[in-house]
């Protein structure tokens, strides 16, 4: 979660870094404004605790999470040392100020005002729970892709974990489902929650999207007595690598030879018609990818 990494300073990387996390800052306090804050949505940390406080006392959303965050930080710090660096620092108020800017030139009103009808109503909080978390789930990937944490909850949730031993991603969830469910408690609406989980849902689907690409890979594991001819595919007609191993049957002690190579989705498609062409027995282990470092593929420093 703290990713204390650190930029030359005034070089190419800190700027690209910095722009990456102030467009993040700007879409997350924009999320809020826009699509959560009007209608009382809680999605988890800080935030949705201080729009549920918004909602209660009219206090400034911005304002009640910035004196969470705070204190937040400091107990970060004591309990867990310099894990967050400079970057989470800047996020923590770099995310009230924009969420002031927006209040300040926009307003308070939702992006999608809510109709005449309750039915209308119903449309419009579903439409601002999905499109709130394509917002939010791109600002929050831009700012992990600049190797920042947003901070707040996430400091909860990494100090249970070292001294629960539960896991990390295990214990943000329990936290952020405790804070859609104040709204429960608050306004005594199950609805809001379960547009809340629409938005966490859609959210993290987005920030996946955001840090790993759009590319989706496939890992190959062949077994095959045409060792040859399928290697020659890969490597001439597909154009990837591929690494052989060498092994033993388990059923009959036989030796067998298997190959390894990891293609994109297309690719796939095509080397497995071709394997079925040259090899109509062979043995083939697809398995999803999520992220693929390394020559041919996403570069190591990104």
């Amino acid at each position: 979660m703290g990713l204390a990494t650190k930029e030359k300073l005034f070089s190419k990387d800190f700027f690209i870094t910095y722009a990456w996390l102030a467009a993040g800052c700007f879409l997350f306090a924009l999320g809020n404004v826009l699509f959560a804050e009007p209608y009382g949505f809680a999605p988890g940390g800080t935030y949705g605790l201080s729009i549920v406080f918004h909602h209660l006392f009219g206090w400034r959303t911005e304002v009640a999470a910035l004196s969470m965050d705070i204190p937040l930080l400091i107990v970060g710090f004591i309990f867990l040392g310099g894990k967050f660096g400079i970057k989470t620092v800047v996020c923590t108020f770099m995310i009230p100020v924009f969420m002031s800017l927006v209040h300040k030139f926009y307003g308070f009103d939702a992006l999608l005002e809510p109709g005449i009808s309750d039915v209308a109503l119903l449309e419009e909080q579903l439409l601002s729970s999905i499109f709130g978390g394509i917002v939010y789930g791109v600002g929050l990937g831009m700012i992990f892709k600049s190797r920042a944490t947003s901070g707040g909850s996430d400091i909860i949730s990494m100090i249970l974990h070292k001294y629960t031993h539960i896991s990390l991603g295990t214990l943000v969830i329990i936290v952020d489902c405790l804070i859609t469910l104040t709204t429960v408690v608050a306004f005594g609406d199950w609805r809001l929650p379960m547009y809340s989980w629409i938005l966490i849902f859609i959210e993290g689907k987005v920030i996946d999207l955001v840090v790993d690409g759009a590319n989706s890979h496939k890992t190959l594991m062949i077994v095959t007595d045409k060792i040859d001819e399928i290697r020659k595919v890969i490597i001439e007609e597909i154009g990837r690598g591929a690494t052989i191993f060498h092994g033993e049957g388990g059923y009959k002690g036989e030796p067998r030879s298997v190959i390894y190579t990891i293609v994109t989705r297309r690719e796939s498609t095509i080397l497995r018609y071709r394997i079925n062409k040259i090899d109509p027995g062979a043995f083939i282990n697809v398995i999803d990818s999520k992220e693929i470092l390394g020559n041919g593929f996403k570069p190591l420093d990104e």
